[in-house]
C-alpha cells in the first residue's frame, strides 16, 4: 500500500492575539506599526489571532487583514466574534473564524511529570562575557544565567529560566517552548522586551517604578506580573 503524501495532525502554538478597539483600517496600522518599530526581530512577520469582541458595528475586515500585513503581521485567524453578521461579514472577507475554546465541556488532562532525582544535574547555560547588540543566546532545555550586561538589540531565548545579572536593555525570552512556569529575574531592568511563554511586554508597557530596578517576571493567569526581586 502506498504511504499517503500528507498526513494531518493536531497540534497546539503559542500565537500573539491583538485586542481592536478602534475599526479604522490606518489607525490599526499606525498602532501595529509603532509596535512592530519597537521590537522588530520579535514581531515583524509574526503570526497574530485578530480579537475582535470589543468592535460594535460593520467593519471593512479585507481592509483590517490589510493594515495589520502591511504593519508587518500576519493574520492567522479572527476570535471574539458577538453575533452571526459579524461572523457572516468576517468570513466573507476570507478569514479564518476561531473558537478560543472557553467553555468547552471537556478539560484537558493534565500532563504526566516524572519527578526528578534530587542528585540530577541542573542544566544551565551560563554566558559570563557582555551580549552585543545583535547577538543572540539560546539556551535550548535549559536555564540561562548572564553574568554580564545585555545591549540593546541583543536577545536572549531559554526554554527554561532566565537570570541577568547585569545591565539589561535587550530582548528576554523565555519558556520559549512553552513552559509557563519559567521566570524572569534581572538586577537592572531596562528591556527592550520581555516574554515568558509567548506572553510579552514591550518596553513602554513595564511598569516605570520597575525600570532601572531589580525585578522578577513571572506568569499569573497566563498573564505577565511583576514584582521586586529581593
Amino acid at each position: 500500500m502506498s504511504q499517503s503524501p500528507i498526513e494531518l495532525k493536531g497540534s497546539s502554538f503559542t500565537l500573539s492575539v491583538v485586542h481592536l478597539h478602534n475599526c479604522d483600517p490606518e489607525v490599526i496600522r499606525q498602532a501595529l506599526q509603532e509596535k512592530v518599530e519597537q521590537a522588530p526581530a520579535f514581531l515583524k512577520n509574526a503570526p497574530v489571532v485578530i480579537n475582535v469582541a470589543t468592535l460594535n458595528g460593520d467593519a471593512d475586515w479585507k481592509e483590517i487583514q490589510r493594515a495589520v500585513t502591511a504593519a508587518g503581521l500576519r493574520v492567522v485567524g479572527i476570535s471574539g466574534c458577538k453575533d452571526e453578521r459579524q461572523k457572516r461579514s468576517i468570513a466573507r472577507a476570507g478569514l479564518p473564524l476561531l473558537n478560543e475554546g472557553k467553555g468547552q465541556k471537556a478539560a484537558p488532562q493534565a500532563p504526566v511529570i516524572a519527578p526528578v532525582p534530587d542528585n540530577a544535574p541542573a542544566k544551565t547555560r551560563i554566558i559570563s562575557t557582555p551580549v552585543r547588540s545583535g547577538q543572540q543566546i539560546y539556551a535550548r532545555n535549559s536555564d540561562l544565567i548572564v553574568t554580564s550586561s545585555v545591549s540593546a538589540g541583543a536577545e536572549l531565548i531559554a526554554d527554561g529560566n532566565i537570570h541577568i545579572y547585569g545591565s539589561m536593555r535587550g530582548r528576554a525570552l523565555a519558556g520559549a517552548s512553552g513552559d509557563t512556569q519559567c521566570q524572569i529575574f534581572c538586577t537592572h531592568l531596562g528591556a527592550e522586551l520581555v516574554s515568558i511563554a509567548g506572553q510579552y511586554w514591550l518596553s513602554d508597557q513595564i511598569p516605570s517604578e520597575y525600570l532601572g530596578q531589580a525585578a522578577r517576571l513571572s506568569l499569573l493567569d497566563n498573564a505577565l506580573t511583576i514584582q521586586p526581586l529581593n
